[in-house]
């Protein structure tokens, strides 16, 4: 008997999550076109593009959370989570946030207390444990929302501009927390309008523009192209307008 693994036993062990020709359509808009996107484990991806070119339809898609035309495979053991532009909280204190995260995950009850408190830690924010977490900074508020994910032990993050309305201290500090969960070997997928922190952060680019993956690089190969796609190029150069409209 050969001892020979088949290419879809490896793909199923490599995957993370990967879409088919999926396509997303809000009354007669589409956001989404036909999109292709394989997500292997341990991969940063960085979305970018202009504002409307598909970026979050894409990451509500890949996490299952938009109806969509085409297939979407999570891989095997893949637990997911999402942190949003602006993260929802309950009007309870930090700590019990991440406890009924905890619940809903459906941890034990007897594990909740120290995970709670590892991933506060692990985020920083272990001395605003008791303050209540709508109180918080925005900083603060995506490091809480960084926790939550941490903290029920997802392998697959999709992050939505999570440092869009930060200031500089508040960016270098999520920054840092994102690299060090990819290097622990988390999948990231992010959706990103500051280049240098996809350049930064990233290893692979897909770049979106009207619905449709334009470009999909290593990110040091898609930053130094030229030629590879018209509208990718002004939008490298700062000459496509942000709105895609």
């Amino acid at each position: 008997m050969s001892g020979a693994v088949s290419p879809q036993a490896i793909s199923a062990r490599t995957t993370a999550v990967e879409l088919v020709d999926a396509s997303v359509r809000f009354g007669g808009v589409t956001a989404l076109s036909k999109a292709n996107l394989h997500v292997a484990r341990g991969e940063f991806i960085a979305l970018i593009g202009a504002n409307g070119s598909g970026k979050t339809t894409l990451l509500r898609a890949l996490h299952g959370l938009v109806a969509h035309d085409g297939r979407r495979t999570l891989g095997a053991g893949q637990r997911e989570a999402m942190v949003f532009q602006r993260p929802f909280v309950l009007r309870v204190s930090l700590r019990r946030n991440l406890l009924i995260a905890l619940a809903l995950a459906r941890v034990p009850r007897e594990e909740r207390a120290a995970r709670a408190a590892q991933a506060l830690q692990r985020v920083g924010l272990a001395a605003l444990a008791d303050r209540p977490a709508r109180a918080l900074s925005g900083g603060e508020l995506q490091r809480c929302a960084l926790a939550r994910a941490w903290a029920v032990r997802a392998n697959l993050l999709y992050l939505d501009e999570p440092t869009a309305n930060l200031d500089p201290a508040a960016k270098r500090e999520v920054e840092s927390l994102l690299e060090g969960f990819a290097r622990d070997g988390m999948t990231v997928v992010m959706s990103t309008h500051n280049l240098g922190q996809a350049k930064r952060l990233a290893t692979r680019i897909v770049y979106l523009d009207r619905g449709a993956l334009r470009a999909d690089l290593p990110t040091a190969e898609f930053f130094a192209a030229h030629g590879l796609d018209a509208r990718a190029d002004l939008f490298l150069k700062g000459e496509l307008p942000w709105t895609s409209d």
